[in-house]
């Protein structure tokens, strides 16, 4: 059973659905022991870092989430949520993340071309600059959906899959061990994304 983490900032029924579409059973949940007894966790999100933050402290989630992963149990972020695995963000002021992924969650405007369109939203192509069974039914090229101002920097020995804006390179995917994030969106990306789905549905991190 996957337990998607509830904490009011994230796109849940959606991803419940993908899931549900894949076979896999998922639930909605901020329940500390549901999440106990789940196989694996998913952790959304919308929004600004700072506010999911808070909003993972009060609902308990914060330390909830970083013990089971702290524990070995996997953990996948989405978008935000895959933000929020980093250990700080400078999105509005400085904010502490979950510490999980070691690097920081800074704003891409200033290395972009002046004029290109902030967020980066809509369809890019990956590129894998290190193997992960997460990618490994994905080939070189595939297109996966997009929408973010920020990204995640020194953070190079986990970054999985890379993708290219205005000719900069960005932090697409990260892993490290059972703790993994896409800062795209599976649940909006087609069959490249039920392919992700699926891998970390399947395989034992």
């Amino acid at each position: 059973m996957i337990a998607i983490i509830d904490y009011g900032a994230g796109n849940l029924f959606s991803l419940k659905s993908s899931l549900g579409l894949i076979g896999e059973e998922a639930v909605i949940t901020r329940d500390r022991e549901v999440l106990r007894k789940a196989d694996r966790l998913i952790l959304p999100g919308v929004g600004a870092f700072g506010d999911a933050v808070k909003k993972l402290k009060e609902t308990g989630m914060f330390d909830a989430a970083r013990e089971e992963a702290l524990a070995g149990k996997p953990l996948m972020g989405i978008c935000l949520g895959m933000q929020l695995l980093f250990d700080k963000s400078f999105e509005y002021g400085e904010h502490e993340g979950l510490g999980l992924i070691h690097g920081e969650i800074r704003d891409i405007t200033p290395l972009l071309p002046a004029g290109l369109d902030v967020p980066h939203m809509g369809w890019n192509s990956l590129t894998f600059p290190k193997k992960s069974p997460l990618m490994a039914d994905l080939s070189e090229g595939d297109y996966v959906y997009f929408v973010h101002s920020f990204a995640g920097f020194d953070c190079e020995e986990d970054v999985i899959a890379a993708t290219e804006y205005g000719g900069v390179t960005l932090t697409a995917a990260v892993q490290h061990g059972n703790v993994m994030g896409c800062q795209f969106h599976p649940e909006k990306s087609g069959d490249v994304g039920m392919k992700i789905l699926k891998a970390y549905c399947r395989e034992k991190w």
